[in-house]
């Protein structure tokens, strides 16, 4: 299968292009500043403001599958219109098309969320990430869009690197008790994608960790396994910052995991010290 990973120079791309290539994948990723590290893996410069260049990009590698692990923030032209661009692309190749999307489609109200319920953001990039993903199954209706929540790896993540910086005093700020995601590991969210892009099912899917957490349980797990002292981590309530977005959001994946061999585990699982 030939497959083009947008984004692979990131964290999640970077997984999804180790795992596709080690699968006997010709695979091609694309950056925006450098190219990654895989030395099997062609690599192409992007920018995904560029229409003439998505579809120079799409044109050139010709993939059977598109998967866009790309992250522009909060910038409306990279994370809202950039995935459009891409899904019309890939209509014009005649490739299959997953689209990872976040959790920050949505606001919290609900608390649990499965692949029924509606978007309904409350933050610049939730409203972004949003709009992509009405574009893209507007683009092409048989493409995947894959919501996720935190992504957690072996000591890459922006978490992980965050709960050391909190230890050793490095950094100001809190883990906060309020705020609970289904946090996911890297390497089984790329596995999960890569299942769902070489099937024929599409719209929704949820690949969110099987169980729920705090910021801080989350840290305090992390600090465990990397053998710092987890009383050093402060605490707070994202209630009483002013940081904006939704507390407790948990992604229902039960629907997902039932389609899928790969198992999206819990974080207690993953973050388990070996013995």
């Amino acid at each position: 299968m030939r497959v083009l990973i947008v984004g692979g120079s990131g964290f999640l791309g970077t997984e999804l292009a180790r795992q596709a290539s080690a699968a006997g994948h010709t695979t091609a990723a694309t950056y925006a500043t450098r190219p990654g590290s895989i030395r099997e893996v062609a690599w192409h410069a992007l920018d995904l403001r560029d229409p003439g260049r998505v579809a120079a990009v799409v044109a050139d590698v010709c993939p059977r599958v598109v998967i866009n692990a790309s992250s522009g923030n909060a910038d409306w032209a990279v994370t809202a219109e950039g995935p459009i661009r891409l899904a019309m692309a890939a209509a014009k190749s005649g490739s299959r098309l997953v689209h990872v999307s976040s959790d920050a489609v949505f606001s919290g109200a609900r608390v649990h969320y499965d692949e029924s319920c509606p978007p309904d953001p409350v933050t610049p990039y939730g409203a972004a990430k949003a709009a992509a993903e009405t574009g893209v199954l507007l683009v092409r209706p048989d493409a995947v869009v894959a919501r996720t929540s935190l992504i957690i790896g072996d000591g890459q993540s922006v978490h992980e690197r965050a709960v050391h910086e909190l230890a050793a005093g490095a950094r100001a700020g809190a883990l906060f008790t309020d705020d609970i995601r289904c946090p996911v590991h890297v390497a089984d969210l790329a596995a999960a994608l890569l299942e769902l892009a070489s099937g024929d099912t599409s719209g929704i899917h949820h690949l969110g960790g099987s169980e729920a957490l705090s910021r801080h349980e989350l840290g305090v797990l992390i600090a465990r396994r990397d053998g710092l002292d987890d009383s050093r981590l402060p605490t707070g309530l994202r209630a009483d910052s002013a940081i904006p977005g939704a507390l407790d959001v948990r992604l229902d994946s039960r629907a997902t995991q039932r389609k899928l061999r790969t198992t999206l585990r819990g974080a207690h699982r993953f973050l388990t010290p070996a013995a």
